[in-house]
């Protein structure tokens, strides 16, 4: 395999508006994608329907970050259903776990027992946050990690949350699509470092669900329902 992509060079690309792709999962080589159209799902904007609120708040998953980076990173590019190939080669893979090992690239889990059965990763910088890729085992289990992780970042002070590719299922979501020039302007407002990370920012909904005798799950379905 050819040597990863050393965390500096991805996080400057990333900072350009640029992310990496590959054509297959054996695929060597590495090709920079620059859209001209963007998708991203404004902060506070996440679209969470009554349905999904209450999946979330009764916690039919429990909810981790970063407990398995490497597992939802293989599950992401595990080959789907509908027989799409997947973009995350092997060598993309080891790029981003390098990344995540530095502290800048995430998973947000969805577990049933022992079992990861959802969830999103994606690579954090400033305050920003690019989701790369997620999926889902049980129903709507990527939803709930998506749900999850727009609330925890909106907790954090981030100000971009950029899902690349705009797709109908994202729109649904509150994705909406921008001129790849305007995300570049979001990208330089968007510089500096955010309150929390990820992790903290789980931390901090974890202790205000105890001091209030609440729940993590009615906390994050709550604000999702007031900001959609």
């Amino acid at each position: 395999m050819l040597p990863i992509v050393p965390p500096p060079i991805l996080l400057s690309a990333y900072r350009q508006g640029l992310f990496p792709m590959a054509e297959s999962r054996s695929d060597q080589d590495i090709f920079w994608v620059e859209p001209r159209e963007r998708a991203i799902i404004p902060i506070g904007g996440f679209h969470c329907s009554r349905s999904l609120a209450r999946t979330i708040r009764r916690e039919v998953f429990t909810i981790r970050v970063d407990s398995d980076f490497a597992g939802t990173v293989l599950e992401c590019a595990a080959p789907r259903g509908d027989g799409e190939g997947t973009w995350i080669s092997g060598r993309i893979a080891a790029s981003y776990q390098r990344l995540h090992e530095v502290g800048h690239a995430h998973s947000i889990e969805c577990w049933q027992g022992n079992e990861l059965v959802g969830g999103v990763y994606g690579v954090a910088f400033d305050q920003v946050f690019c989701g790369e890729s997620m999926f889902s085992r049980r129903r709507d289990a990527s939803k709930v990690a998506l749900a999850w992780l727009l609330a925890l970042l909106q907790r954090a002070g981030c100000m971009l949350f950029d899902c690349q590719f705009m797709t109908g299922h994202l729109a649904s979501l509150g994705a909406i699509p921008i001129p790849q020039s305007e995300y570049l302007d979001r990208l330089q407002n968007a510089r500096g470092a955010q309150r929390l990370t990820l992790p903290q920012s789980l931390a901090e909904v974890e202790r205000e669900a105890q001091d209030s005798s609440s729940s993590p799950g009615k906390l994050i379905a709550h604000s999702l329902t007031q900001t959609s």
